[in-house]
Protein backbone atom coordinates (compact mmCIF):
# COMPACT_ATOMS: atom_id res chain seq x y z
CA UNK A 1 0.00 0.00 0.00
CA UNK A 2 1.09 3.59 -0.60
CA UNK A 3 3.35 3.08 -3.65
CA UNK A 4 1.18 5.17 -5.92
CA UNK A 5 0.94 8.24 -3.72
CA UNK A 6 4.62 9.17 -4.30
CA UNK A 7 4.64 8.68 -8.07
CA UNK A 8 6.44 11.84 -9.18
CA UNK A 9 5.51 11.24 -12.81
CA UNK A 10 1.81 11.39 -12.04
CA UNK A 11 0.24 14.64 -13.27
CA UNK A 12 -3.20 15.41 -11.97
CA UNK A 13 -5.89 16.77 -14.23
CA UNK A 14 -8.83 16.78 -11.84
CA UNK A 15 -11.76 19.06 -12.51
CA UNK A 16 -14.77 20.13 -10.51
CA UNK A 17 -18.03 18.21 -10.54
CA UNK A 18 -20.07 18.25 -13.76
CA UNK A 19 -23.41 17.35 -12.26
CA UNK A 20 -25.13 17.49 -15.65
CA UNK A 21 -23.24 14.32 -16.60
CA UNK A 22 -23.98 12.42 -13.39
CA UNK A 23 -26.94 10.03 -13.61
CA UNK A 24 -29.36 9.74 -10.68
CA UNK A 25 -28.59 6.90 -8.32
CA UNK A 26 -30.85 4.80 -6.09
CA UNK A 27 -29.89 6.54 -2.84
CA UNK A 28 -31.30 9.95 -3.87
CA UNK A 29 -34.65 10.92 -2.36
CA UNK A 30 -37.08 12.50 -4.86
CA UNK A 31 -39.51 13.62 -2.13
CA UNK A 32 -38.47 16.36 0.27
CA UNK A 33 -36.56 14.99 3.24
CA UNK A 34 -35.63 17.21 6.17
CA UNK A 35 -33.06 15.68 8.52
CA UNK A 36 -33.64 15.91 12.26
CA UNK A 37 -32.29 14.61 15.55
CA UNK A 38 -34.79 15.47 18.32
CA UNK A 39 -37.84 13.25 18.59
CA UNK A 40 -41.13 15.05 17.83
CA UNK A 41 -43.64 15.53 20.64
CA UNK A 42 -46.63 14.26 18.68
CA UNK A 43 -47.56 10.67 17.89
CA UNK A 44 -48.21 11.23 14.20
CA UNK A 45 -47.79 8.00 12.22
CA UNK A 46 -44.38 7.78 10.60
CA UNK A 47 -42.12 5.48 8.64
CA UNK A 48 -40.32 2.92 10.81
CA UNK A 49 -37.08 1.50 9.41
CA UNK A 50 -36.47 -1.33 11.87
CA UNK A 51 -33.55 -3.73 11.51
CA UNK A 52 -32.97 -7.19 12.91
CA UNK A 53 -29.28 -7.87 12.48
CA UNK A 54 -28.68 -6.76 8.88
CA UNK A 55 -32.23 -7.20 7.63
CA UNK A 56 -35.03 -4.66 7.40
CA UNK A 57 -38.56 -5.15 8.71
CA UNK A 58 -41.35 -5.14 6.09
CA UNK A 59 -45.13 -5.33 6.43
CA UNK A 60 -47.37 -7.88 4.74
CA UNK A 61 -47.29 -5.94 1.45
CA UNK A 62 -43.49 -5.81 1.46
CA UNK A 63 -43.31 -2.11 2.39
CA UNK A 64 -41.87 -0.05 5.24
CA UNK A 65 -44.39 0.02 8.12
CA UNK A 66 -46.21 3.33 8.64
CA UNK A 67 -46.99 3.40 12.37
CA UNK A 68 -47.26 5.61 15.43
CA UNK A 69 -44.81 3.23 17.11
CA UNK A 70 -43.48 -0.30 16.85
CA UNK A 71 -45.59 -1.24 19.87
CA UNK A 72 -48.56 -1.17 17.49
CA UNK A 73 -47.29 -4.41 15.98
CA UNK A 74 -46.07 -5.92 19.23
CA UNK A 75 -42.38 -5.07 18.93
CA UNK A 76 -40.12 -3.47 21.54
CA UNK A 77 -36.94 -2.08 19.96
CA UNK A 78 -33.57 -2.08 21.72
CA UNK A 79 -32.91 1.50 20.56
CA UNK A 80 -34.61 4.00 18.29
CA UNK A 81 -33.38 7.08 16.43
CA UNK A 82 -35.28 9.97 14.87
CA UNK A 83 -34.17 10.60 11.29
CA UNK A 84 -36.26 13.60 10.23
CA UNK A 85 -39.35 14.00 8.05
CA UNK A 86 -40.13 12.76 4.55
CA UNK A 87 -42.86 14.83 2.89
CA UNK A 88 -43.98 15.89 6.37
CA UNK A 89 -44.10 12.39 7.87
CA UNK A 90 -41.68 11.55 10.71
CA UNK A 91 -39.10 8.85 10.02
CA UNK A 92 -37.42 6.59 12.56
CA UNK A 93 -34.76 3.91 12.60
CA UNK A 94 -34.77 1.14 15.16
CA UNK A 95 -32.63 -1.75 16.31
CA UNK A 96 -34.46 -4.98 17.07
CA UNK A 97 -33.03 -7.68 19.31
CA UNK A 98 -31.28 -10.50 17.45
CA UNK A 99 -33.48 -13.14 19.06
CA UNK A 100 -36.77 -11.26 18.55
CA UNK A 101 -39.77 -13.13 17.18
CA UNK A 102 -41.17 -11.38 14.13
CA UNK A 103 -44.99 -11.07 14.38
CA UNK A 104 -47.14 -12.97 11.92
CA UNK A 105 -47.71 -11.08 8.70
CA UNK A 106 -44.35 -9.28 8.92
CA UNK A 107 -40.95 -10.34 7.65
CA UNK A 108 -37.31 -9.24 7.49
CA UNK A 109 -35.25 -9.20 4.30
CA UNK A 110 -31.86 -7.94 3.16
CA UNK A 111 -31.74 -4.24 2.29
CA UNK A 112 -30.09 -4.72 -1.11
CA UNK A 113 -32.93 -6.98 -2.23
CA UNK A 114 -35.40 -4.12 -1.76
CA UNK A 115 -33.98 -2.08 -4.63
CA UNK A 116 -36.88 -1.47 -7.09
CA UNK A 117 -39.30 -3.06 -4.60
CA UNK A 118 -39.45 0.02 -2.37
CA UNK A 119 -40.16 3.56 -3.54
CA UNK A 120 -36.90 5.31 -4.41
CA UNK A 121 -37.07 7.72 -1.49
CA UNK A 122 -37.90 5.00 1.02
CA UNK A 123 -35.04 2.87 -0.25
CA UNK A 124 -32.68 5.83 0.02
CA UNK A 125 -33.88 6.59 3.52
CA UNK A 126 -33.53 2.93 4.51
CA UNK A 127 -29.82 3.19 3.69
CA UNK A 128 -29.48 6.26 5.90
CA UNK A 129 -31.49 4.59 8.66
CA UNK A 130 -29.29 1.51 8.66
CA UNK A 131 -26.09 3.54 8.98
CA UNK A 132 -27.43 5.64 11.86
CA UNK A 133 -28.87 2.61 13.64
CA UNK A 134 -25.57 0.72 13.28
CA UNK A 135 -23.54 3.73 14.47
CA UNK A 136 -25.74 4.06 17.56
CA UNK A 137 -25.45 0.34 18.26
CA UNK A 138 -21.66 0.24 18.01
CA UNK A 139 -20.94 3.50 19.90
CA UNK A 140 -22.64 2.93 23.22
CA UNK A 141 -19.35 3.31 25.11
CA UNK A 142 -16.41 5.65 24.83
CA UNK A 143 -13.54 4.24 22.83
CA UNK A 144 -11.06 6.10 25.06
CA UNK A 145 -12.23 5.50 28.63
CA UNK A 146 -15.14 3.02 28.24
CA UNK A 147 -17.69 5.35 29.88
CA UNK A 148 -21.24 5.11 28.58
CA UNK A 149 -21.76 7.69 25.86
CA UNK A 150 -24.53 10.30 25.84
CA UNK A 151 -26.39 11.76 22.89
CA UNK A 152 -25.63 15.46 22.52
CA UNK A 153 -29.24 16.17 21.63
CA UNK A 154 -28.69 19.09 19.28
CA UNK A 155 -26.81 17.25 16.54
CA UNK A 156 -26.07 13.69 15.41
CA UNK A 157 -23.25 13.02 17.81
CA UNK A 158 -22.34 11.29 21.06
CA UNK A 159 -20.25 12.75 23.86
CA UNK A 160 -18.43 11.03 26.68
CA UNK A 161 -19.42 12.65 30.02
CA UNK A 162 -16.09 11.57 31.53
CA UNK A 163 -13.37 12.55 29.04
CA UNK A 164 -15.36 14.67 26.58
CA UNK A 165 -14.64 12.54 23.49
CA UNK A 166 -17.13 13.18 20.68
CA UNK A 167 -18.19 10.59 18.13
CA UNK A 168 -20.10 11.29 14.92
CA UNK A 169 -21.65 8.76 12.52
CA UNK A 170 -18.82 7.03 10.73
CA UNK A 171 -18.34 7.36 6.99
CA UNK A 172 -15.61 5.47 5.17
CA UNK A 173 -14.72 7.30 1.93
CA UNK A 174 -13.74 5.07 -0.97
CA UNK A 175 -12.91 5.82 -4.58
CA UNK A 176 -14.14 3.89 -7.59
CA UNK A 177 -12.68 4.55 -11.02
CA UNK A 178 -13.33 3.62 -14.63
CA UNK A 179 -10.12 3.60 -16.70
CA UNK A 180 -10.41 3.91 -20.46
CA UNK A 181 -7.94 3.29 -23.28
CA UNK A 182 -9.53 4.47 -26.50
CA UNK A 183 -12.61 2.31 -27.01
CA UNK A 184 -11.58 -0.10 -24.23
CA UNK A 185 -12.19 -0.03 -20.49
CA UNK A 186 -10.31 -1.84 -17.75
CA UNK A 187 -12.31 -4.32 -15.69
CA UNK A 188 -11.07 -6.61 -12.94
CA UNK A 189 -12.40 -9.28 -10.65
CA UNK A 190 -11.77 -9.87 -6.97
CA UNK A 191 -11.72 -13.34 -5.39
CA UNK A 192 -14.90 -12.51 -3.46
CA UNK A 193 -16.92 -11.84 -6.65
CA UNK A 194 -19.40 -14.38 -7.94
CA UNK A 195 -18.19 -16.50 -10.83
CA UNK A 196 -17.48 -14.51 -13.99
CA UNK A 197 -18.25 -11.06 -12.56
CA UNK A 198 -15.94 -8.14 -13.38
CA UNK A 199 -16.07 -4.54 -12.18
CA UNK A 200 -14.12 -1.29 -12.15
CA UNK A 201 -11.38 -0.71 -9.57
CA UNK A 202 -12.13 0.66 -6.11
CA UNK A 203 -10.42 1.19 -2.76
CA UNK A 204 -10.56 3.05 0.52
CA UNK A 205 -8.97 6.44 1.10
CA UNK A 206 -5.99 6.38 3.45
CA UNK A 207 -5.19 9.10 6.03
CA UNK A 208 -3.39 12.06 4.47
CA UNK A 209 -4.45 11.28 0.90
CA UNK A 210 -6.40 13.37 -1.54
CA UNK A 211 -9.03 11.51 -3.54
CA UNK A 212 -6.91 11.80 -6.67
CA UNK A 213 -3.89 10.31 -4.88
CA UNK A 214 -6.06 7.41 -3.76
CA UNK A 215 -7.20 6.78 -7.32
CA UNK A 216 -3.61 6.62 -8.64
CA UNK A 217 -2.34 4.54 -5.73
CA UNK A 218 -5.13 1.96 -5.87
CA UNK A 219 -4.78 1.56 -9.63
CA UNK A 220 -1.01 1.18 -9.43
CA UNK A 221 -1.16 -1.25 -6.51
CA UNK A 222 -3.88 -3.45 -7.96
CA UNK A 223 -3.05 -3.59 -11.68
CA UNK A 224 0.35 -1.86 -12.03
CA UNK A 225 -0.51 0.79 -14.62
CA UNK A 226 -0.25 4.59 -14.63
CA UNK A 227 -3.26 6.82 -15.34
CA UNK A 228 -3.96 10.45 -16.24
CA UNK A 229 -6.91 12.83 -16.72
CA UNK A 230 -8.55 11.92 -13.41
CA UNK A 231 -12.02 13.44 -13.45
CA UNK A 232 -14.88 13.44 -10.95
CA UNK A 233 -17.95 11.47 -12.06
CA UNK A 234 -20.35 11.31 -9.12
CA UNK A 235 -20.83 9.88 -5.65
CA UNK A 236 -23.06 7.36 -3.95
CA UNK A 237 -23.71 6.59 -0.29
CA UNK A 238 -23.18 2.86 0.15
CA UNK A 239 -24.68 1.71 3.45
CA UNK A 240 -23.06 -1.75 3.43
CA UNK A 241 -22.16 -0.84 6.09
CA UNK A 242 -21.00 2.82 5.96
CA UNK A 243 -19.09 3.76 2.81
CA UNK A 244 -19.29 6.85 0.63
CA UNK A 245 -18.27 5.91 -2.90
CA UNK A 246 -16.67 8.74 -4.90
CA UNK A 247 -16.61 7.92 -8.59
CA UNK A 248 -13.95 9.00 -11.10
CA UNK A 249 -13.00 8.40 -14.70
CA UNK A 250 -9.37 8.29 -15.86
CA UNK A 251 -7.33 7.56 -18.98
CA UNK A 252 -4.60 4.98 -19.42
CA UNK A 253 -1.12 6.57 -19.35
CA UNK A 254 1.23 3.60 -19.58
CA UNK A 255 2.43 0.25 -18.28
CA UNK A 256 1.36 -3.36 -18.53
CA UNK A 257 -1.31 -4.97 -16.36
CA UNK A 258 0.28 -6.72 -13.40
CA UNK A 259 -2.34 -7.89 -10.88
CA UNK A 260 -1.51 -7.85 -7.19
CA UNK A 261 -2.78 -11.42 -6.69
CA UNK A 262 -4.52 -10.52 -3.42
CA UNK A 263 -7.30 -8.02 -4.00
CA UNK A 264 -7.39 -8.70 -7.74
CA UNK A 265 -7.21 -12.14 -9.35
CA UNK A 266 -7.83 -11.12 -12.98
CA UNK A 267 -7.93 -7.91 -15.03
CA UNK A 268 -8.19 -7.12 -18.72
CA UNK A 269 -9.25 -4.56 -21.31
CA UNK A 270 -12.75 -4.92 -22.76
CA UNK A 271 -14.80 -3.17 -25.42
CA UNK A 272 -18.49 -2.47 -25.05
CA UNK A 273 -19.15 -5.33 -27.48
CA UNK A 274 -17.48 -7.99 -25.32
CA UNK A 275 -18.31 -6.97 -21.77
CA UNK A 276 -18.30 -9.73 -19.14
CA UNK A 277 -20.99 -9.90 -16.43
CA UNK A 278 -20.86 -6.59 -14.47
CA UNK A 279 -22.46 -5.30 -11.23
CA UNK A 280 -26.19 -4.64 -11.11
CA UNK A 281 -27.86 -1.23 -11.53
CA UNK A 282 -27.85 -0.52 -7.79
CA UNK A 283 -24.15 0.40 -7.81
CA UNK A 284 -22.19 3.38 -9.09
CA UNK A 285 -19.87 0.81 -10.70
CA UNK A 286 -22.67 -0.04 -13.12
CA UNK A 287 -23.37 3.66 -13.72
CA UNK A 288 -19.73 4.22 -14.68
CA UNK A 289 -19.81 1.29 -17.09
CA UNK A 290 -23.09 2.40 -18.64
CA UNK A 291 -21.71 5.92 -19.05
CA UNK A 292 -18.68 4.52 -20.92
CA UNK A 293 -20.86 2.38 -23.17
CA UNK A 294 -23.06 5.38 -24.01
CA UNK A 295 -20.08 7.66 -24.67
CA UNK A 296 -17.91 5.24 -26.62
Amino acid sequence: MGVGRNMESEKWNAIGPDFSAVPPHPFVMPRAFVAGVEFPDNTQPGWWFAFCRHQILLNQTGQIPLLSGLNEIGLSPVRTQFLGTLAGKPCYSAELAKEIEIPEGLRVEGLRSQYTRLDDDLFALAGRAYQIMEWDRTHQYCGHCATEMMNTGNDRAKRCPNCGLRQYPRLSPAIIVLISRGNELLLARAPRFREGLYSVLAGFVEPGESLEETVAREVYEEVGIAIKDIRYFGSQPWPFPNSLMIGFTASYAGGEIVIDGKEIEAANWFTKENLPPVPGPLSIARQLIEWFVAEC
